[in-house]
C-alpha cells in the first residue's frame, strides 16, 4: 500500500502543475522537478480532483465537426491550368492585385517553413498579375493559394512515403481551403492565414529556428530539419490541451498540458521489422488496473506454451498461467494478474486495429538499455503505475483514494474515464529532447529515406489522406 501511496503522491504533484505554475512555468519543454505534493484536504475538496486542478481534457481532434467541403467548379479553356479542374481544387475565387501581390510575398517566404519556393510557380502568378485582373489571375493565384494550403497544413510528403503512417490528419475538414482562401481575400492578410496553418506545437517552432540558423550549403542538416518540420503537419494542427506523446526514436513518452511536458517516462518500443511500432492517433477510454494476458497463439503453440503449462501444474501457476484444452484440442492460456504478468500491473485501454497499446512490464531493467527497441510492437512504459493513477484521475474515472485501492488489490479492474485523453505515437528523427534541446534521434527503422526523397522530387498534387498500407495486428501484444 506505501509503494501505491507514494506513487499517488507523484501523480498529485503531476496534476497540480497547470493550476500551481502558470505563472513560473519553465520555458521550453523541460519537464518539472520542483512541483511540490498537492496539499491533503476532506473529502468533499477530493472528490473531483481533476475539476478542482482545473484540467479539462480535450477529446480526439478527429471528433470536432465537420466542416462541408467546398465544390469544385469545372474551368473552361485554362490551357496549362487545367489542373484547376481536379475534384480536389477547393474553387476559383476572385483575386485583387493587391491580394495577389501578397501571395508572391509569401511563396517567397516559403523557404522559411522548410518548403520549396519553386514548387509553387512564382514565375506564372507573377505574369498573371503583370497581365492584369480577370479570370487568368483568379485562376492562377487560386490555384497556388490551393497548393500552399495543401502543403502547409497536410505536409508535402505524399502519403506512400510515410512509412506505416496510419494517422487520419482532421485539418482538411477542419480548415477547408475555400474558407482559407476566402478568409485571406476578405481580411486583405495572405500571409497571416496561410501562417495560420503552421502547427502550434513548439517543437515545430525549434525546428524552423533551427532552419533559419542553418547554412543553405549544409544541405543534409537542412533536409533533415526539413522532413521533421513536415512530419508535423502529418498531425492535426492543435494536438488537445491535454495529451500523451510519444516519440518512438526517442524512447520517451511525455504527458503533456498545454503544450508543456508535466512527466516523462522512458519506453521500450517495437523492434524493427514486423514488430516495429506503426505510428497512430488514438484514444484512452480507460486504464486496466492489474490486467490478465491472453497469450497469442503463436506463442502457445508456435512456441510450445500450451502444452508446458498443461504439463507442468506447479510452474504454470508460479508464472501465473491458466490453461483450457476445447474438445477440438485447441489450447487456451490466459496469464493472471500478477509480478510475473507481461503487461505488469497496468496498461491504458485505447482501442485500435494494431492492437497497439501503452503498458507495464515485469522487465523493468530495459528500461537502462539505449537501445530499446525490443518489443513486438506495443509500448512498455516506465513507472506505469503512476501513469496509470494519472489518467484515471484526470479522467474523472477513479478518486485518489479509490485509484490507490483498486491498483493495490492485485485484482483485474478496469476503470472507464469520462473524459478520454489523445495518445499520439509519432516518429521524428530530429526535435527537441524532453529536456529542450534540439538533437537528432536514431532512425531505427529506416524511414527517413522516403522523406527525404520526396522533398527532393517534384510536388506531388492530388495526395491521399488515407494510406493503403496493410493493418498488421501484432502477433504478441504485451510481449
Amino acid at each position: 500500500m506505501s509503494t501505491s501511496r507514494n506513487i499517488l503522491m507523484a501523480c498529485a504533484a503531476t496534476l497540480a502543475l497547470p493550476a500551481m505554475a502558470q505563472d513560473r512555468a519553465p520555458q521550453g519543454n523541460a519537464p518539472r522537478d520542483d512541483i511540490a505534493p498537492a496539499p491533503s484536504g476532506t473529502a468533499d475538496e477530493t472528490d473531483d480532483f481533476a475539476a478542482r486542478m482545473d484540467l479539462d481534457v480535450v477529446s480526439d481532434p478527429v471528433s470536432n465537426p465537420v466542416s462541408a467541403p467546398v465544390s469544385a467548379p469545372v474551368v473552361q479553356g485554362q490551357g496549362a491550368f487545367a489542373d484547376l479542374a481536379s475534384p480536389r481544387f477547393a474553387e476559383v475565387q476572385q483575386w485583387p492585385a493587391a491580394s495577389a501581390q501578397q501571395l508572391l510575398a509569401a511563396i517567397e517566404d516559403m523557404d522559411a517553413e522548410g518548403l520549396v519556393p519553386a514548387d509553387y510557380r512564382p514565375d506564372e502568378l507573377r505574369a498573371a498579375v503583370d497581365a492584369g485582373e480577370g479570370p487568368a489571375l483568379d485562376a492562377v493565384a487560386s490555384r497556388t493559394f490551393t497548393w500552399l494550403v495543401e502543403d502547409l497544413r497536410d505536409g508535402r510528403t505524399p502519403m506512400d512515403s510515410r512509412r506505416q503512417w496510419f494517422v487520419v490528419d482532421p485539418d482538411p475538414d477542419l480548415l477547408p481551403t475555400g474558407e482559407m482562401m476566402a478568409e485571406a481575400l476578405e481580411a486583405g492578410d495572405v500571409a497571416g492565414t496561410l501562417a495560420s496553418l503552421n502547427p502550434t506545437h513548439p517543437d515545430y517552432v525549434a525546428l524552423r529556428d533551427a532552419l533559419a540558423k542553418t547554412a543553405k550549403s549544409d544541405t543534409d542538416r537542412r533536409q533533415m530539419i526539413r522532413a521533421n518540420m513536415d512530419r508535423w503537419r502529418w498531425l492535426g494542427r492543435d494536438l488537445g490541451q491535454q495529451y500523451l506523446l510519444t516519440n518512438v526514436p526517442e524512447y520517451q513518452l511525455r504527458l503533456t498540458v498545454n503544450d508543456k511536458i508535466v512527466r516523462t517516462y522512458r519506453t521500450v518500443v517495437g523492434a524493427p521489422g514486423r514488430t516495429a511500432t506503426p505510428q497512430l492517433a488514438e484514444t484512452v477510454e480507460g486504464v486496466v488496473f492489474n490486467p490478465t494476458w491472453t497469450v497469442p497463439q503463436s506463442i502457445v503453440k508456435g512456441e510450445g506454451l500450451g502444452t508446458r503449462v498443461l504439463g507442468n501444474p506447479g510452474w504454470a501457476r508460479a508464472q501465473g498461467y491458466k490453461a483450457s484444452r476445447g474438445e477440438n484440442g485447441f489450447i487456451s492460456v490466459v496469464q493472471q494478474p500478477g509480478p510475473t504478468n507481461s503487461l505488469g500491473k497496468m496498461k491504458l485501454d485505447m482501442p485500435n486495429e494494431h492492437a497497439i497499446f501503452l503498458h507495464d512490464t515485469p522487465a523493468r531493467h530495459m528500461f537502462e538499455k539505449e537501445n530499446r527497441a525490443l518489443s513486438h510492437g506495443c509500448i512498455r512504459t516506465e513507472r506505469a503505475l503512476e501513469l496509470a493513477m494519472t489518467v484515471a484521475i484526470l479522467g474523472q474515472g477513479a478518486g485518489k483514494d479509490e485509484v490507490v485501492e483498486i491498483s493495490s488489490s492485485g485484482e483485474y479492474t478496469k476503470v472507464p474515464v469520462v473524459k478520454t485523453m489523445p495518445v499520439y505515437i509519432t516518429y521524428f528523427t530530429m526535435g527537441t529532447d524532453i529536456d529542450g534541446k534540439l538533437r537528432s534521434f536514431p532512425d531505427i527503422y529506416e524511414r527517413d529515406a522516403p522523406v527525404l526523397a520526396s522533398l527532393d522530387a517534384p510536388r506531388v498534387g492530388n495526395r491521399d489522406r488515407v494510406t493503403n498500407e496493410e493493418v498488421v495486428p501484432i502477433a504478441a501484444p504485451g510481449a
